[in-house]
């Protein structure tokens, strides 16, 4: 009873990458693997640890022993994050009132919808134990995921947290759907975020809200799920754009 059946992994349209950023306690990390291979995926990748795995963690990860000795170590985010297309970052705390922060959350199943039918490779990222993604690294995220929990008592462990989005994707996602298209690449994603740097720091506004009109500006693009095609033709508008507001900076600078 409970041993894994020696069949292929579902082969899903999106290749979802789990990432853990500096886990604390190494129970944590075998019990994500279980969780993850619950629902058919194996693709772990984890920042900051040494990528020794001690007792605790091979007994929690149970049948799951091969997400662990297949799992990549990585030193910093920017090398975990090189191949990826879309980076998804995890927050169980919930901002309130009019003047907040992070205004695009998503749950679990409306992040499929807005990329059904796309193939790619997506990192879905989960902070350290106790205190979650700091907000510099929730900024280095496309787009934010939240699990619907109880507001009494939002956050969840970080096992139980990717066991949750694991089954919601296993549950919404299609398996190969008839019309796919491929997601923008990883070097497109880069100069789409460049690039709406360009015009966030180039508008009229005081220093203190460029940063936000840039938050603002590429999570609402990187919602609508745009496939290479369209992110290419994005990336010329935006371009433009920025070329034609810097031109105006320079112009007012010298007036």
């Amino acid at each position: 009873m409970g041993n894994r059946l020696e069949i292929p992994l579902p082969e899903y349209p999106l290749e979802v990458v789990f990432v853990l950023v500096k886990p604390a306690f190494s129970g944590n990390i075998g019990a994500v693997c279980r969780g993850m291979l619950n629902f058919g995926f194996d693709k772990l990748r984890v920042i900051g640890h040494d990528g020794e795995w001690d007792e605790e963690t091979r007994k929690r990860a149970k049948h799951a022993q091969s997400v662990l000795d297949n799992a990549e170590i990585h030193e910093d985010w920017e090398s975990c994050m090189n191949d990826i297309s879309l980076v998804i970052g995890t927050s169980g705390k919930r901002e309130l009132g009019a003047k907040i922060q992070f205004r695009h959350f998503l749950t679990p199943d409306q992040l499929i919808e807005s990329f059904e039918g796309l193939t790619g490779r997506v990192a879905i990222v989960f902070g350290p134990e106790g205190i979650g993604l700091l907000q510099d690294e929730l900024r280095l995220c496309d787009l934010l995921l939240t699990i619907p929990s109880w507001e009494g008592y939002p956050i969840l462990n970080l096992s139980h947290a990717v066991t949750v989005v694991s089954y919601s994707i296993h549950s919404t996602m299609s398996i190969i759907s008839q019309e796919e298209k491929s997601m923008m690449n990883p070097d497109q994603r880069r100069t789409m975020k460049n690039t709406a740097s360009r015009i966030a720091q180039s508008l009229p506004l005081h220093e203190s809200k460029k940063r936000g009109a840039e938050e603002q500006l590429i999570r609402t693009l990187m919602r609508s799920g745009p496939d290479e095609f369209e992110a290419h033709r994005l990336i010329g508008i935006l371009s433009d754009a920025a070329d034609a507001l810097e031109f105006v900076q320079r112009e007012n600078d010298q007036m």
